[in-house]
């Protein structure tokens, strides 16, 4: 098996930006999918268009069971309570995953379900301000790292069935040309709080602040301002909805992001006004981004062998990429 081959057919669930590119790279790539989307008329859009699309939830996993898929959940987060539930009971035999931008809560609702040994969570780190099947579109993942938790690892023995579920959500990221990088749920949250839920927060501030200074303000609006509120034009309720869900990461890396803006408006309130702590701190901090990107180091894995709990850590604790083979 190669980083290109998944080894069961592949049933999304929800088609918006996400589950829809997903869908739309999928069926480029060859592989055998389908999905569902509970609005008739987007299901409608998505079958002109030449994919195997249905807004029966009920029919999608008799499907998904009879055909022994890989289920992608890739509803809103609010909506996993009733999707998990559906899954059981009416598809009790299939793996599935989630393209979810938190995983500790999902991970939870999982475990209350007992599912947890036919689950792996999954996050690709991609996007765009615009949500929708509309707004889906293909090469959406190539190059993102893409997470895959390995939690049921570090809890205890695996079956063969997990492990090698585990290999199918990771080769479904690679057949996308994702990157894939192994996490657990707890560390996953810790770092996209900081670097996805923070950012949103902030836009969201910056946009009413210059909202606030009215026409002028806006007419003279240029790339500072619009790159820096870009994903203040995502759907409220999917910002709310991750953000709210990870809360407590959340709140630790607004309090030092506050902290760093309460101090420069100590600097600049002084006799002599100055930013220079935090924006030569800043300008360091954007350097060692811009020579990380797309340098991510490669480490081989293959799912079931002797040590590759091992390799998943070390992977995680350097932000590593992985091939699965």
């Amino acid at each position: 098996m190669n980083v290109h081959t998944v080894s069961r057919p592949i049933c999304i669930i929800g088609l918006g930006l996400i589950g829809g590119s997903l869908l739309r790279d999928l069926h480029a790539a060859g592989h055998p999918t389908f999905g569902y989307n509970r609005t008739t008329s987007r299901a409608e859009e998505a079958r002109e268009e030449g994919f195997d699309v249905s807004s029966s939830l009920t029919e999608t996993l008799a499907r998904a069971e009879k055909e022994g898929a890989l289920i992608v959940i890739a509803v809103p987060v609010p909506g996993f309570p009733h999707i998990l539930d559906r899954i059981a009971n009416e598809a009790p035999s299939c793996g599935f995953t989630d393209v979810a931008s938190v995983k500790s809560a999902i991970l939870q609702a999982v475990k209350e379900r007992g599912l947890e040994g036919r689950y792996v969570g999954s996050h690709p780190m991609a996007g765009t301000a615009d949500s929708g099947w509309k707004a889906s579109t293909t090469g959406l993942f190539q190059g993102r790292a893409w997470v895959v938790c390995y939690d049921q690892l570090e809890e205890g023995d695996v079956s063969d069935a997990w492990a090698a579920l585990w290999g199918d959500v990771a080769h479904m990221a690679g057949l996308v040309g994702a990157e894939v990088i192994p996490t657990l749920a707890d560390s996953h949250d810790a770092a996209v709080a900081r670097i996805s839920h923070l950012p949103h927060v902030l836009a969201e501030a910056l946009s009413v602040v210059g909202d606030n200074g009215g026409a002028l303000s806006l007419s003279l609006a240029a790339g500072s301002y619009t790159d820096a509120t870009r994903v203040a034009g995502s759907k409220a309720s999917l910002v709310r909805a991750m953000c709210e869900t990870n809360a407590p990461k959340l709140i630790e890396v607004l309090d030092e992001a506050l902290e760093l803006l309460q101090g420069a408006r100590n600097d600049l309130a002084g006799d002599q006004p100055s930013l220079e702590e935090l924006v030569d701190a800043g300008y360091r901090s954007r350097i060692r981004f811009d020579a990380r990107s797309g340098l991510r180091p490669v480490l081989r894995v293959h799912p079931g062998a002797d040590g590759w709990v091992s390799i998943l850590r070390q992977a995680e604790a350097i932000g590593s990429r992985v091939e699965v083979f």
